[in-house]
């Protein structure tokens, strides 16, 4: 085999990644190509964007910029909240699937990958090929680079092209705080190449230590090997048999067993299936397949024999040996951490027993009608309240709801359209002072508020609310002579109508 002397690597650079990750989780209708799309995160008092896609990037709109500034530039911006933990999940995706093209893949967080390629191209024709090949697997906006080593095709992928020069890339290929790249800049140092003239000793006096060993990595001059990803091993188990098992109950047991071995491939690695693939191949080359899928990660195996046994008996056609099954394949592709836990100390109700009694229950419900016959409400991440949660199947992983100090500030169940009522108030922005619906009259007692809330005006609206749309809204909790509590708000400001209409939306338990 011919000797290598030098290695090569590949940077993938996924240029929008986070936006265009969660850019199909626009609501309708869908934004325009052009419109400007960017993800934002809380910083201190303010909103700022944390990505923008590219849309926005040709607006001149940038990270870091201000949420109110980005709007005053382009008010047609759409964002949605940045989820940096969906993005290392889709970067996870993509260096698992990177590996067909060569073994040795790093992560190279947050929005690239580095591959060495070092004896693989040649597989695929040509590095160009190679590369070709990567970047439409990606299915995203890539700019990709090649060097000897590391972190050099890494620069060149974000900073430079490819075939390019490190020497010319600019000294923000550093990647140093911007303190150092100012300083940089007014000693009149412009490129890498301007650094790598200057004697390392003053350098890493000035700009410190770190600035060298970073210019030292890109020019080649120290090792910089990547922490490749290692390939994590399938969870599943498989029996074949010298007779074919003709009797459905034989074929559980086996089941059973495969389930157990399952269990212990996932323990030391603390982790529970979610989703569970039996594969019955009969002897005449028939097969049949089983899903079952749990709400919480499970490793136990008595829990997934009574899902696969309910399946079972749910099945519209029965599961029909035939001639006998000549083997079994049992395969676990979804998992999530569950770690050891202590449940109850005696037999009393404990709140980890009740969960995975809940969990246990809804399991056996989605398995015999259908995971999608059995749903939970999910909140949206929005403040307009009939909008403000979502059916998704049960089986899925539960999102916290927002919490409030002791005492829910909206109710539980809104009335859906809100019920007008008429009204006296004291002052024109006050709360009422009593009002009548159903034919009765609530003289109010107390009253909490109000909570404005505007309408969203960077879409387009179509309301549930009887009358003019778009308009904003002040909520007030009010009790009346008699306890009973309500959600009441005024449909509108009197400098946007001059007869604000009110409603109920909700009451309180």
């Amino acid at each position: 085999m011919p000797a290598f002397t030098t290695r090569r690597y590949l940077a993938l650079w996924f240029v929008y990644l986070p936006c265009e990750r969660a850019l199909p989780a626009l609501p309708p209708p869908a934004a325009p190509p052009e419109t400007p799309f960017a993800l934002v995160v809380r910083a201190g008092n303010a909103l700022r964007l944390s990505a923008v896609g590219a849309a926005a990037a040709r607006a001149g709109l940038g990270v870091g910029m201000t949420l109110a500034d980005a709007r005053a530039r382009r008010p047609d911006l759409l964002t949605l909240p940045h989820d940096a933990a969906a993005d290392a999940v889709l970067l996870e995706r993509l260096a698992a699937h990177m590996q067909r093209f060569t073994p040795m893949v790093a992560t190279d967080p947050p929005d690239g990958l580095i591959l060495d390629i070092t004896g693989c191209a040649h597989l695929f024709g040509s590095e160009a090929v190679l590369a070709a090949q990567a970047v439409a697997d990606a299915g995203l906006t890539t700019r990709h680079a090649f060097a000897a080593h590391a972190a050099a095709a890494r620069a060149l992928a974000r900073y430079g092209r490819a075939g390019g020069d490190v020497r010319d890339l600019p000294v923000t290929a550093l990647e140093l705080s911007a303190d150092a790249l100012s300083g940089l800049r007014r000693a009149g140092l412009a490129t890498l190449g301007d650094l790598a003239r200057r004697p390392m000793a003053g350098l890493a006096a000035r700009f410190g230590a770190d600035a060298v060993q970073r210019l030292r990595a890109i020019m080649g001059e120290v090792s910089n090997p990547i922490a490749a990803r290692q390939a994590t091993a399938a969870i599943g188990a498989r029996a074949r048999f010298a007779e074919p098992l003709a009797h459905t109950e034989a074929v559980l047991d086996v089941l059973e067993d495969l389930l157990v071995q399952t269990a212990r491939q996932m323990e030391p690695r603390q982790i529970g299936g979610r989703r569970f693939v039996v594969t019955l191949e009969r002897s005449d080359g028939a097969r049949r397949r089983l899903v079952v899928e749990t709400g919480l990660p499970v490793r136990d195996a008595a829990v997934v024999m009574r899902l696969l046994r309910e399946r079972i008996d749910s099945l519209s056609d029965p599961l029909d040996p035939g001639f006998g099954f000549d083997s079994l394949t049992l395969a676990v592709p979804r998992t999530q951490p569950l770690a050891a836990r202590q449940i109850a100390l005696d037999s009393g109700d404990g709140a980890s027993v009740g969960d995975d009694s809940v969990a246990a229950l809804i399991d056996r419900l989605a398995t015999r009608l259908g995971p999608d016959n059995i749903c939970q409400l999910r909140p949206r991440d929005t403040h307009i309240p009939e909008s403000a949660q979502q059916l998704v199947p049960a089986t899925g992983a539960a999102a916290p709801w927002p919490t409030t100090a002791g005492r829910p500030l909206r109710p539980l169940l809104l009335l859906d359209p809100p019920a007008a009522v008429t009204t006296i108030t004291s002052f024109p922005d006050g709360p009422p002072q009593r009002f009548r619906w159903r034919g009765q009259v609530h003289v109010v007692c107390h009253a909490e508020g109000p909570e404005r809330i505007a309408p969203e005006w960077w879409r387009r609206r179509d309301g549930h609310i009887p009358g003019q749309h778009g308009l904003t809204r002040d909520y007030y909790r009010v009790e009346d002579a008699e306890g009973r509590r309500f959600w009441l708000f005024r449909h509108g400001l009197y400098e946007e109508r001059s007869d604000p209409l009110w409603y109920i939306h909700g009451l309180f338990a």
